[in-house]
């Protein structure tokens, strides 16, 4: 059988995330079931996988948030971080959390592959059953 994969992109900075897509989508089996939400930012990610825990087995995160003059990066950056975490620990499902927290936008672009990296983390955990 083959599993089943929900992709929640965050399109805040959306040539940065369509990068991250294509990584992840190309690292993923050619025979999976591959579904994509897009949503407005990073904050929004964690509701929409838990909205469709029992639909999949393996879940990516993408998305990006750069540093701007506030403190706002590090509330979301936190609070997506941890609200990830707790959807996988709870529910025993692999999330692969590839939302990158960057600086400035260079460092963003140098990051465009993450997406890869967070696919790969979902196969390694799926794969130990």
């Amino acid at each position: 059988m083959k599993n089943k994969y929900l992709i929640v992109i965050a399109n805040y900075y959306k040539d940065i995330s369509s990068g991250m897509l294509k990584s992840a989508i190309n690292c993923l089996p050619k025979s999976s079931y591959v579904k994509i939400i897009n949503v407005p930012g990073v904050f929004e990610v964690p509701v929409t996988i838990s909205k469709n825990i029992k639909k999949y087995d393996a879940f990516i995160a993408l998305g990006c948030v750069i540093k701007g003059q506030t403190p706002h990066f590090e509330f979301i950056s936190k609070a997506t971080t941890d609200a990830i975490m707790k959807i996988s620990v709870d529910t025993k499902k692999p999330v692969g959390n590839g939302i990158i927290t960057c600086l400035n936008m260079k460092q963003a672009i140098a990051r465009k592959k993450k997406g890869r990296e967070a696919a790969q983390a979902v196969l390694s955990v799926l794969s130990q059953r």
